[in-house]
């Protein structure tokens, strides 16, 4: 009897598998080993310590650009992820309709568009706003990355309700649910995983963005990635290894926060 066909039996995988697993995580983990230097040069490790995490804490231009930061991208994980969500629902509970693909490639157009014509775009957009208004503070930040994380949010919500069986959104209509209840009480409890999953790339991506807040972002703005960009054009100490190990500890946190919830939820 033959066997069904699987990837992991073929000749080399293992070797590719790992070698792949090296060249993501390779780099990662040296710049996280090299957080703890003692020294200041990035070339020898002269020890273990942590005066580099104590320097990033105890620098006030670090403190306020993580806060802003993260103010920044909880605001527009928020925002992005209700917005994705209604988009969700209207391109997925409807009958099928010309021109709802054309919806699909128009949602998602901005994954498709390089970064930096996004950001020229908002620039020019904002810039506009800017004189009529008068007005330059951070909401330019938030409806930025607001509008360019909207695509990442949508595709896992989306996805989640395309799997999702009509059975008990159907019950509950035939029990005179409003559409309101239906939704609140069985398709929002359903979805939950979808949309935890939309807020958390949308939370991870304004996070880590750099291209559009670059471009968009006002004098005294500067969020940690850009304070960072700025720093290494300058000079690179360790401080910079300890602040990027700082940040990849929240993405793992915020991924392990999803798993542990979602876990308990199925």
């Amino acid at each position: 009897m033959a066997r069904s066909f699987s990837i992991q039996r073929q000749c080399g995988f293992t070797t590719i598998a790992m070698i792949c697993f090296a060249a993501l995580y390779l780099p990662i983990g040296v710049l996280v080993f090299y957080s703890f230097n003692a020294g200041e040069s990035l070339a020898s490790f002269d020890g273990i310590s942590l005066r580099w995490f104590q320097k990033a804490f105890e620098n006030k231009q670090v403190i306020d650009a993580s806060l802003r930061s993260l103010q920044i991208a909880a605001i527009a994980a928020v925002v992005s992820t209700i917005a994705a969500t209604m988009a969700a629902l209207a391109t997925t509970r409807t009958a099928p309709y010309r021109g709802l693909t054309m919806k699909y490639a128009f949602i998602n157009q901005p994954l498709m568009i390089p970064e930096i014509v996004t950001a020229v775009a908002l620039l020019i957009f904002f810039a506009r706003i800017k004189i009529w208004t008068g007005y330059a503070g951070i909401g330019y930040l938030i409806a930025a990355h607001t509008a360019f994380c909207i695509p990442f949010a949508y595709l896992p919500i989306r996805a989640r309700l395309e799997n999702m069986d009509l059975t008990l959104e159907k019950a509950a209509a035939d029990l005179y649910a409003t559409p309101w209840k239906a939704f609140r009480h069985v398709t929002l409890p359903l979805l939950w995983p979808g949309i935890l999953a939309g807020f958390m790339l949308a939370f991870v991506i304004s996070l880590d963005d750099v291209v559009i807040t670059e471009f968009v972002k006002s004098a005294g703005q500067d969020t940690l990635p850009t304070y960072m960009l700025g720093q290494i054009r300058r000079s690179i100490t360790p401080e910079m290894n300890a602040i990027s190990t700082l940040f990849l500890g929240l993405s793992i946190l915020v991924v392990s926060i999803f798993f542990v919830v979602n876990r308990k939820r199925a």
